[in-house]
């Protein structure tokens, strides 16, 4: 299985830029993993959020195969505890799911094309953190499930 994670807008931040890499590399022993950012909307300023979103949506859309598992990172999204974000993605690869698909979207969250594309609503928290941040934490938590799934001592419970 493959795993992207598609980020509209960029990271500016160093320190998250560098957890983000760390956690990367050390993805690379379980699972073929990249990174994707869209860049931001140009003159968002003169667009309403609708129109913001369905144009993050050509984008975001544009990356997504009709084959590939759409996972949506949202507010409105299923909570898992790490060791049942383990069994998921074991599951999908059971399933024989060849490349899913997270997406991190703009500041408006997205429209409703991409919620009608979307296989599922993933969320990380009832907290809202900068979008950046949810980055490094979504990177750790894939690196924390493929080491429960391997059994080994990362994870403590």
């Amino acid at each position: 299985m493959r795993v992207t994670l598609l980020c509209v807008g960029k990271t500016d931040e160093k320190y998250i830029e560098e957890g983000i890499a760390k956690y990367t590399k050390r993805l690379i022993h379980y699972v073929k993993f990249n990174i994707t950012v869209i860049p931001d909307i140009k003159n968002s300023k003169n667009l309403s959020q609708d129109q913001q979103k369905e144009k993050e949506a050509d984008l975001i859309l544009k990356q997504v195969d009709n084959s590939d598992t759409l996972m949506l990172l949202d507010e409105k999204g299923q909570q898992y505890r790490s060791v049942d974000f383990s069994k998921l993605l074991d599951k999908n690869m059971v399933s024989n799911v060849q490349h899913m698909v997270v997406v991190i979207g703009g500041p408006y969250g997205f429209s409703d094309r991409v919620y009608q594309r979307a296989n599922g609503l993933l969320s990380l928290s009832k907290m809202t953190f900068s979008h950046q941040m949810i980055r490094l934490f979504f990177v750790e938590q894939l690196y924390r499930a493929f080491s429960i799934m391997r059994g080994e001592p990362y994870h403590h419970e």
